[in-house]
């Protein structure tokens, strides 16, 4: 076992005297050491009812012959840190996350581990861990919250914040505003529409790295706490088995999870966390072929908040096994692909059953015949930008207007809310990227501040900033390079002609290839708005196609 680097041996008689202090016994060190990795903490929704979690896979692993020994990962609420500087500081904490389990794990020689986590940078973070530390691994996260319900209609965390841009535009009583405020967020769990958290919580099952329902089950479900034991006991199974993680989560596997993700109608934050998953495996994973899988795979669901269903009716529609049924009766997913269940991902759907065609649209009858996400290209955006298509309306799948300009997420709610952006508008946020940000901060209030005044189906945003989950419209991210290394966002001006083209994946700027190089020549990098701690650290970041963010060692100049 690989903890007998830390239990056997007379040269270990000091590493045993150490587990003697916490009350470790014999026995327990006897058997193989399972670490426990908890994103349990008392501020985040989705992370309270972690604890319960933990135990259970505790029992799991007890009862199939391991020892359970519990550490910790960090966990941000995007929700809490949304529109002030601590938005700066989530994304960053993905690879804190990865570091900090990677450094845990090989520092107490695990034999195996189980990753408890719920939240939009946990799940992302722990599978790049788990990708590097390769011993045998499962995953098993917290849930979705149920849905809320306000006038009869069920609700979720984009409708708060679009009631506040309904409040401001004087369409929506601060009454009307308190009972959305009071009844959104009913439960624990991750925000209970198709978001960040719940996105790559389904993805962690394509992967084949979680049990069926790890996506879906709600957190309230005493059969969370049942998949939580049956995680730990499966656990022990892939370690005697020696299943580690990258013979589970190899290229075909990222291919799966992309086609599943187009599909569902994911965030597009996952086009910056599977291509850091792949990065891990060493797959070269470049944003752009994801339109050639989009081009084959239908839009199934349409959950919130690009349509009225929730993760509660996904799980009773069947769940992720069922949609990824409907997708092999085109023959769109790798079935030999290697997963926890000690099974390939065709003997695991082969049985599912599409239980609401309403929830799970039937392929023959799809929401659209592309998928959720596309990537867009152009003068605007020559490295890529990112858009949630499926949760664009039609009349803004082609879209041209003046370019309303602001260089920081604040000015752009300030013009919003003030009544000065009209329909036809194409609001430009930049200097929100990686390095200008710093931080690539989510851009969840300007899009609900323009859903919440009526301009949802007539008003464009593009930014070098990224959408949450819970954005919908026409909101285009991730455009790279982005302004602060002097992209072609960084130059445009008020009023200039954008052109967005989804169905041609196309986002033009409607000025000369002349008149672009004169006011390259004319711009000037600004001053970082961060200069000491850990963000300006993260402003020094190395950005790679491949990888997303990467720390500069210090004094290594990489």
């Amino acid at each position: 076992m690989r903890s007998d680097t830390v239990t056997k041996g007379k040269q270990q008689a000091p590493h045993r005297s150490l587990m003697n202090a916490l009350g470790m016994t014999k026995e327990e060190m006897e058997r193989p050491l399972v670490g426990i990795v908890s994103s349990y903490n008392e501020i985040v929704p989705g992370h309270m009812n972690l604890d319960k979690i933990v135990n259970a896979v505790k029992q799991g692993v007890a009862m199939a012959g391991g020892t359970p020994i519990v550490f910790p990962a960090i966990a941000v609420c995007d929700g809490i840190a949304m529109g002030h500087i601590g938005m700066k500081y989530s994304l960053v904490t993905r690879d804190l996350i990865a570091d900090s389990t990677e450094a845990m794990a090989l520092a107490h020689q695990f034999d195996a581990l189980v990753m408890v986590p719920n939240c939009d940078k946990n799940v992302p973070g722990l599978l790049m861990a788990a990708a590097r530390i390769n011993i045998p691994t499962i995953f098993v996260s917290g849930g979705p919250m149920l849905a809320g319900r306000v006038g009869g209609a069920k609700r979720s965390l984009s409708s708060i914040f679009e009631a506040v841009g309904a409040n401001a535009a004087g369409t929506l009583s601060d009454e009307g505003l308190l009972e959305f405020e009071n009844k959104v967020c009913p439960t624990c769990g991750s925000c209970s529409g198709m978001y960040t958290a719940n996105s790559m919580n389904c993805l962690t099952e394509v992967l084949g790295m979680g049990l069926r329902g790890n996506g879906t089950i709600p957190a309230v479900y005493s059969e969370r706490i049942r998949l939580a034991k049956h995680a730990g006991m499966k656990v022990m199974e892939l370690w005697e088995k020696n299943i580690c993680p990258r013979d589970i989560m190899t290229e075909k596997a990222v291919l799966n999870a992309l086609t599943v993700d187009m599909a569902l109608g994911c965030s597009t934050n996952s086009m910056l966390h599977l291509p850091a998953i792949a990065h891990e495996i060493g797959m070269d994973f470049e944003i752009d072929f994801a339109n050639g899988i989009s081009e084959r795979t239908p839009n199934l669901c349409h959950l919130a908040p690009a349509g009225p269903t929730h993760m509660e009716d996904l799980n009773e529609a069947g769940g992720v096994y069922a949609v990824m049924n409907e997708l092999n009766k085109l023959g769109l997913l790798h079935t030999d692909c290697m997963t926890v269940t000690g099974k390939t991902v065709g003997e695991n759907i082969k049985d599912a059953v599409n239980l609401n065609p309403e929830v799970i649209r039937p392929v023959e009858n799809p929401y659209s015949k592309t998928g959720g996400l596309a990537v867009l290209k152009g003068n605007l955006a020559p490295d890529g930008s990112v858009v949630k298509r499926s949760a664009v309306v039609p009349e803004m799948q082609v879209h041209e207007g003046p370019a309303r300009v602001f260089d920081c997420e604040e000015d752009a709610i300030e013009a919003i809310k003030g009544g000065k952006i009209v329909a036809g508008d194409v609001v430009v946020i930049r200097y929100e990227g990686p390095k200008g940000g710093p931080g690539m901060r989510e851009m969840l209030n300007p899009t609900s501040a323009i859903a919440g005044m009526g301009l949802g189906s007539s008003v464009a945003l593009i930014t070098d900033g990224r959408f949450s989950g819970a954005s919908r419209g026409a909101s285009i991210g991730h455009v790279s390079p982005e302004a602060a290394v002097g992209g072609p966002i960084a130059l445009v001006e008020e009023g200039d002609i954008i052109r967005i083209n989804i169905p041609e994946y196309r986002l033009e700027l409607d000025v000369s290839e002349e008149e672009l190089a004169r006011r390259k020549e004319q711009w000037k990098p600004r001053s970082p708005k961060v200069k000491t701690g850990y963000l300006a650290r993260y402003a020094a970041l190395v950005t790679s196609g491949n990888r997303g963010a990467i720390l500069e060692v210090p004094g290594t100049g990489k």
